[in-house]
C-alpha cells in the first residue's frame, strides 16, 4: 500500500510564493497542492498556524572529518539528526582526496563514512589538490557516474591543502568543459603562513592571533585573484564562507562585470565578532574557524549583500571539535586549535530570527538563501528545494513564532558547546520530513540511521530558470 500524508492548514512559503494549502504525499513524493484535499487512508498532519518550507539543504559540512591530527566530534549520524532538527533535510559534505592517490579511493572513503548512517539526504563536493592527466582521465567519471559536479580547491592551509594558481586555473578550465562548479576557500595561504611565523616568533599564541594573523586583506585579496582566473577560463566560480566586506565587494565587481560567480557567507559571520576569540580562560578557542570572525561592522555588509543578492546562499561550514580534549591542543600555540565550529543545527533558524524576523531579508530571500538557490546551483533542483507536484517530500513544518534560546544543554550536536549559546532567537522546525517519510515530529527523533539517500547531481547550468543575475524582489 503507498504510504500517504495529507499536510493540511499549513502557510507554503516557497522563494516566490506564499498561501494557504494542503499538500498530498504518496510515497517519497508530492503529488497535490489545494485547498481542502482530501484522502482515503492517508496520514493527516496539521500544520495549522505554521509555516510549510520546502527542506534546507546545507551545501558546506565536514562531518567525520580528520584535520590537525583529530577528527571532527559529529559523524554522518549524529551531524544529520542535528542537521535534521534543524529544517536541513540534504547536505554536500567536502570529501578530501591525497595526492597521488586516485579519486575514486577518497569518494569510496567518504561513500563508507556516510554509509549506513545518515539519516537525511546527502552529497559530495570533491576537492582538488593537485591537477594532472590522471586527474583529468577521472574527471568525467566523477561527474558522470558519482553525479558529483562540483569541486573543491584550497587557496589557504599551505602544506596542508593549499593548491597553487596554476591548479585552480586548470580546475575552472576542465570544469567549464565537463559542466561542474569550481568551489574555492579565498585567503591567500602564502600571507597567511609569513603572518603566523611572525605572530609565534614574537610570542603572540592566544586564539585572537588566528584572526590577526588572517585579516580581511588576505580573504579579498584570493577572492579577487579567483574571480580574475575565472573569468580568464570563462568558467564558473562559488566563494565558500565568505566573512568580510573585502571578499563581497570583490564579488560584486565580478558580477557586474558578467562573471559566473557566487558567493556563501555563515550564521557565525553574520552574528558573531572577533571579541569573541578574546574571551578569557581560553574560551575564544571555541571560536577558532576560517576566515576567522570579523570586526563587527562587516556583518551589515554581509547582511545587505544578501539583500541584495551579490552574495546567495548560507552554509553552516559545519566542523565541530569539543572544546575540551579537542581545541584545547592549542594551548600556547593558536596554531594547534582544530580550525572549524559546530552549526549545522542552528543555520535555519538564526537565518529566519535575525534576517526576517528583523527585516533585513524577505521570506521569500530566507527561502531561496537555505533551499532553492542551492538546488539550483547545485544540480538538485527541481526534486528538491522548492515545494511543488513531483518534488520530493522534503517539507519543514516550522512555528515563526516559537522564542528560545540556543544553548549546547539542549543542541543535538555530539559536540561539548554551542557557538551561539544564549542566543535568543524567535522561530522553530517542529516536524520535518525527507521524501515523506518524518525524521523529527512533533520535535522528537523518529528518523533511522542510513534511512538518508546518497544524491546524485546534474550538470552545473542544466538546472532550469537558473539565471547569473537573478535576484528576489523584496
Amino acid at each position: 500500500m503507498t504510504r500517504k500524508k495529507l499536510i493540511k492548514n499549513g502557510i507554503i512559503v516557497t522563494a516566490s510564493d506564499l498561501y494557504e494549502a494542503d499538500i498530498l504525499i504518496e510515497g517519497e513524493t508530492i503529488t497535490a497542492i489545494g485547498k481542502n484535499l482530501s484522502s482515503q487512508d492517508a496520514e493527516i498532519v496539521d500544520a495549522k498556524g505554521n509555516y510549510v518550507f520546502p527542506g534546507a539543504i546545507d551545501p558546506h559540512t565536514h562531518l567525520d572529518m580528520p584535520f590537525g591530527g583529530t577528527v571532527t566530534k559529529d559523524d554522518f549520524e549524529s551531524g544529520t539528526m542535528a542537521a535534521a532538527f534543524g529544517g536541513t533535510t540534504s547536505i554536500i559534505d567536502f570529501c578530501l582526496t591525497q595526492k597521488g592517490k586516485p579519486l575514486k579511493e577518497a569518494i569510496k572513503t567518504w561513500h563508507n563514512k556516510s554509509k549506513d548512517k545518515a539519516v537525511i539526504d546527502y552529497s559530495f563536493h570533491l576537492m582538488i589538490g593537485e591537477i594532472n592527466e590522471e586527474v583529468l582521465a577521472e574527471l568525467p567519471n566523477v561527474i558522470d557516474e558519482e553525479g558529483i559536479t562540483s569541486f573543491k580547491v584550497f587557496m589557504a592551509y599551505k602544506n596542508v591543502f593549499q593548491a597553487d594558481d596554476a591548479t585552480l586555473f586548470r580546475t575552472l578550465i576542465a570544469a567549464k568543459d565537463l559542466g561542474a562548479l569550481v568551489m574555492v576557500h579565498a585567503e591567500n595561504g602564502d600571507v597567511i603562513d609569513y603572518l603566523t611565523k611572525e605572530a609565534l616568533e614574537n610570542g603572540n599564541t592566544d586564539p585572537v592571533y588566528h584572526a590577526l594573523t588572517r585579516p580581511p586583506e588576505v580573504e579579498g585579496e584570493a577572492t579577487g585573484r579567483a574571480a580574475q582566473l575565472t573569468s580568464l577560463a570563462n568558467s564558473q566560480l562559488y566563494v565558500v564562507h565568505v566573512s568580510c566586506a573585502d571578499a563581497v565587494e570583490k564579488i560584486a565587481e565580478a558580477r557586474n562585470k558578467g562573471v559566473d560567480i557566487w558567493g556563501e557567507t555563515c550564521p557565525q559571520y553574520l552574528t558573531l565578532d572577533i571579541t569573541d576569540l578574546e574571551k578569557p580562560d581560553f574560551e575564544g578557542a571555541k571560536y577558532v574557524w576560517s576566515p576567522p570572525l570579523r570586526e563587527k561592522w562587516h556583518q551589515e555588509v554581509l547582511w545587505n549583500a544578501l539583500k541584495s543578492g551579490q552574495l546567495q546562499t548560507l552554509g553552516s561550514d559545519q566542523c565541530s571539535f569539543d572544546f575540551q580534549g579537542q581545541k584545547d591542543l592549542g594551548k600556547g600555540d593558536f596554531t594547534k586549535i582544530p580550525n572549524g565550529g559546530p552549526m549545522i543545527e542552528d543555520r535555519v533558524s538564526v537565518l529566519f530570527s535575525e534576517g526576517v524576523k528583523k527585516g533585513k531579508i524577505s521570506i521569500h530571500q530566507f527561502v531561496d538563501i537555505v533551499s532553492t538557490r542551492v538546488a539550483k546551483l547545485f544540480g538538485m533542483f527541481p526534486k528538491k528545494g522548492t515545494i511543488a507536484v513531483g518534488a520530493d517530500a522534503d517539507l519543514v513544518i516550522f512555528d515563526p513564532n516559537k522564542e528560545r534560546v540556543i544553548s549546547a544543554s539542549t543542541h543535538h550536536m555530539a559536540v561539548d558547546y554551542n557557538a551561539f549559546e544564549g542566543m535568543k532567537i524567535t522561530g522553530e522546525p517542529v516536524s520535518v520530513l525527507v521524501r515523506g517519510e518524518f525524521v523529527v515530529q512533533d520535535k522528537q527523533f523518529v528518523g533511522k540511521a542510513g534511512s538518508g539517500q546518497y544524491v546524485k547531481r546534474a550538470k552545473y547550468g542544466t538546472t532550469k530558470l537558473l539565471k547569473q543575475n537573478e535576484t528576489l524582489s523584496i
